[in-house]
């Protein structure tokens, strides 16, 4: 059944996308989609030292990584920038655990365009506070779904009694976006996924309690996907924990991921080792795991990075966490190497969630049923002037 989701994703973004760059008619201009498994793993290994050919200085890898940022930002349609509306934040009441508080928040990303999540932030610490940016995967069984999945609040929670700020948010589709009619497999999905995150990284920034130079962005699977993108395109991301997704050969395959010519055109060629590489010099942790598509992590994606970082002197500022006997998920091991970057780079506090046994404990987290977490509600409706899923998006307003 997830195996046919996946293709019907697929499908829906090879007929529907449309390509934001040049119309001049040639072949060379149509939409060129690097979809999933787009290319063998030799190739991708070929592609890394072609394009590793084309820079040898730091300001040449500058040139390229300017590249990559422009082409992502034409690719997803969002060339120039949008306009950007008032945030106009809704936040709900706390909710108080031990250690943190939990709220679930909502920004107007576009004018009527409701970008949802929960904030949960720390209740023993002073401002202003590093922050952590939570996009979830494609985690869809109402079982375990999103970011309301236990595993996402554990990290949540646990990243707040550290003592950051932690904004969790949903994918379209995904949450208040799946109660008010919305699908997730469209074909801007893209192009409004990375606006979103750009609109609550501004929201993140807005607020007197965050201090605006520390903060993180990770997520796992397509969360990870949105976790280098935000990060190439937006220099405001101080730290980035991409999990399970940094790959050579694979380009994700739903369109939220891949649905758009961001990899690849007449002006531009990249894969996605390439867009994480563009995060630095900043700090990044790259996790992978032995069974899915980041099972070459340690010899091929990781040494090309490493290398970016070299030329900026902070081979030191990027790591890699690989679990060769694991899966494709954000586990529990996945999650520990995560706490210990974060707590490295934003100057969190590891001691607050160590237990009696001398590990990290999650155990203070509280699960929160999902109903708890919508932003709205029987009780909070959403309101009125709300745009609907299959009405024109206020882009330009």
């Amino acid at each position: 059944m997830r195996a046919r989701s996946v293709l019907l994703t697929i499908l829906v973004g090879l007929l529907s996308v449309t390509w934001m760059g040049p119309t001049s008619g040639a072949a060379d201009d149509e939409p060129q989609l690097c979809v999933g498994n787009y290319q063998s793993e030799e190739v991708a290994k070929a592609q890394l030292a072609r394009f590793a050919e084309t820079y040898s200085t730091l300001p040449e890898w500058r040139d390229r990584a300017r590249t990559i940022r422009a082409s992502i930002l034409r690719g997803a349609g969002l060339a120039p920038m949008p306009k950007k509306c008032p945030l106009k934040p809704i936040i709900r009441s706390p909710r108080l655990y031990d250690g943190y508080t939990v709220q679930n928040v909502a920004i107007e990303s576009l004018p009527g365009v409701f970008a949802t999540g929960s904030l949960y932030k720390p209740t023993d610490a002073s401002g202003p506070l590093p922050a952590v940016m939570c996009p979830h995967g494609h985690w869809s069984n109402l079982d375990d779904y999103g970011r309301f999945r236990p595993d996402m609040q554990k990290r949540c929670g646990t990243l707040a009694r550290m003592g950051a700020i932690v904004l969790s948010y949903d994918m379209v589709g995904y949450g208040d976006w799946k109660n008010a009619g919305w699908e997730h497999r469209r074909p801007d999905a893209l192009k409004m996924q990375l606006w979103n995150s750009i609109r609550l990284l501004d929201f993140l920034c807005s607020r007197a309690d965050v201090d605006p130079r520390r903060i993180a962005i990770t997520g796992a699977s397509g969360g990870g996907t949105q976790t280098f993108l935000l990060t190439a395109v937006d220099d405001r991301i101080a730290v980035s924990v991409p999990a399970v997704m940094v790959s050579a050969h694979f380009f994700g395959g739903c369109v939220c991921e891949s649905g758009m010519p961001i990899h690849k055109s007449k002006h531009h060629e990249t894969n996605n080792t390439d867009i994480a590489a563009a995060a630095a010099p900043r700090p990044q942790l790259i996790i992978s795991n032995g069974k899915d598509w980041t099972k070459n992590v340690p010899k091929v994606e990781y040494p090309y990075i490493r290398d970016v970082y070299r030329l900026f002197g902070a081979a030191s500022q990027v790591e890699y966490w690989h679990l060769p006997e694991e899966g494709h998920d954000y586990g529990w091991s996945k999650r520990i190497g995560t706490y210990k970057f974060l707590a490295k780079h934003l100057d969190l506090s590891l001691a607050d969630v160590i237990g009696a046994d001398g590990r990290i404990d999650e155990g203070p987290v509280v699960i929160e049923k999902t109903e708890d977490l919508y932003v709205f509600d029987a009780a909070h409706p959403r309101p009125s002037y709300a745009v609907a899923p299959d009405a024109p998006l206020p882009w330009k307003w």
